[in-house]
C-alpha cells in the first residue's frame, strides 16, 4: 500500500473511532470527567502497554527461532514494531507486512515467515479467550463472547491439526489457473503454522500472550480508577478488556472500531462502581489511546524508519 493510501486509511479509521465515541457518550460529559482525572494512570497504562509489546516481542523472537529464521535483534525489533502500523486493518491481517519487511531487510522468504504472523494472531485470540473464560467463570457475564471465540478457534484448529483437510482446502482455493502459483507457498505457510501449533509451542506462546494482554487490562483498571470516586476490580477490568477486544476481532472491522468501544463502555457502566456513561466513555477513549492508537503511532514511526533502510513492498 502506498503512503497516501495508508494515511487515508488511518484517517478514515480515526473518523470511524470518533463517530463511534460520539454515539456512545456525550462529548461534553467526557470533557467534564477529564477535569478531575488523575493523568498518572494514563502514563502508567502506556507503560503497561510497552510491557505488553515487550512480552509479545519475546514470543516473536521465540517463533523466529522455532522456524530457524536468524535475524539481527535490532532488525527483528524494527520489523515487529512496524507491524503495529497495520493494527487497524481487519483482523490485523495487514500485519503480514512483517513478512514483506523481513524479506526486504533480511532476505527471509515471505512464505517462510507468514506462518509466524498468523500464529501470533491465533495465540493472541486464544489468550484473550482464556482471560475472558476466567472472567465468565468468576463473574458470570457475557458468556456468548467466550463461546463464539471458542467456536472460531475450534474450526481453526481442525484445519490446523487435520493435515489432509488443510491441504484439501489449499488445493480447492488454488484450483483456478491464475491462483495455482500460490499453492506451494500456501502449503509452506500451512506447514509452518502446523509446526507452531503443536502443544508445547502453543502453550508457551499462549502463556506469554495471557501475561501481555493482562497488562493492558490492568492499565484499563488504573484508568477507570483515576476518575474521582470510580472503581473497577482488576479481574473485572481484564475480563472486560479481553471480551471487548475479542468482540472487535470477531466483527472483522478495522481495529474492532465501534464494536470494542461500544461494548467496553456498556460493560463498564453495568459492572464498575460509580461509573456513569460519561465516565465510561472517557475511560474507553483513554484506554484505546493508550493501547491501540499508541501501538499504531509507534508502528508508523518504525515503518518510516524501515522504509529508509530498504525499499518495501507492502500489500
Amino acid at each position: 500500500m502506498s503512503r497516501p493510501r495508508r494515511v487515508l486509511a488511518l484517517a478514515l479509521a480515526a473518523v470511524a473511532l470518533l463517530a463511534a465515541l460520539v454515539l456512545v457518550g456525550d462529548v461534553r460529559e467526557v470533557r467534564a470527567r477529564l477535569d478531575g482525572f488523575g493523568w498518572w494512570a494514563f502514563f502508567a497504562a502506556l507503560g503497561l502497554a510497552l510491557v505488553n509489546y515487550g512480552l509479545r516481542f519475546v514470543r516473536w523472537q521465540l517463533y523466529l527461532r522455532h522456524r530457524d529464521i536468524d535475524v539481527p535483534v535490532a532488525t527483528s525489533a524494527l520489523v515487529f514494531v512496524a507491524g503495529f502500523s497495520m493494527a487497524v486493518t481487519p483482523g490485523k491481517l495487514g500485519e503480514l507486512v512483517k513478512s514483506y519487511l523481513l524479506r526486504q531487510l533480511a532476505g527471509v522468504p515471505v512464505a517462510r515467515s507468514a506462518a509466524i504472523v498468523i500464529a501470533e494472531r491465533v495465540s493472541d485470540l486464544l489468550a484473550l479467550l482464556v482471560l475472558a473464560a476466567i472472567g465468565v467463570a468468576s463473574y458470570g457475564i457475557a458468556p456468548a463472547v467466550a463461546i463464539a471465540t471458542a467456536a472460531v478457534l475450534a474450526v481453526a484448529f481442525v484445519f490446523l491439526l487435520w493435515q489432509r483437510l488443510g491441504y484439501g482446502a489449499i488445493e480447492l482455493i488454488t484450483r483456478p489457473r491464475r491462483l495455482a502459483r500460490f499453492r506451494a507457498p500456501l502449503r509452506q505457510t500451512y506447514d509452518g503454522l502446523a509446526a507452531l501449533g503443536r502443544p508445547v509451542a502453543l502453550l508457551w506462546a499462549t502463556l506469554l500472550s495471557c501475561a501481555a494482554w493482562a497488562c493492558e487490562g490492568v492499565g484499563f483498571a488504573l484508568i477507570v480508577g483515576a476518575f474521582q470516586g470510580s472503581h473497577v476490580d482488576v479481574g473485572m477490568a481484564i475480563f472486560i478488556y479481553a471480551a471487548t477486544t475479542i468482540a472487535g476481532a470477531l466483527s472483522f472491522l478495522p481495529g474492532g472500531l465501534g464494536v470494542t468501544e461500544g461494548a467496553m463502555t456498556l460493560l463498564l457502566v453495568e459492572n464498575a462502581v460509580n461509573v456513569d456513561r460519561g465516565t465510561a466513555t472517557a475511560a474507553t477513549i483513554l484506554t484505546r489511546l493508550a493501547t491501540l492508537w499508541f501501538a499504531v503511532a509507534l508502528g508508523m514511526v518504525a515503518l518510516a524508519w524501515a522504509r529508509r533502510r530498504a525499499p518495501i513492498e507492502t500489500p
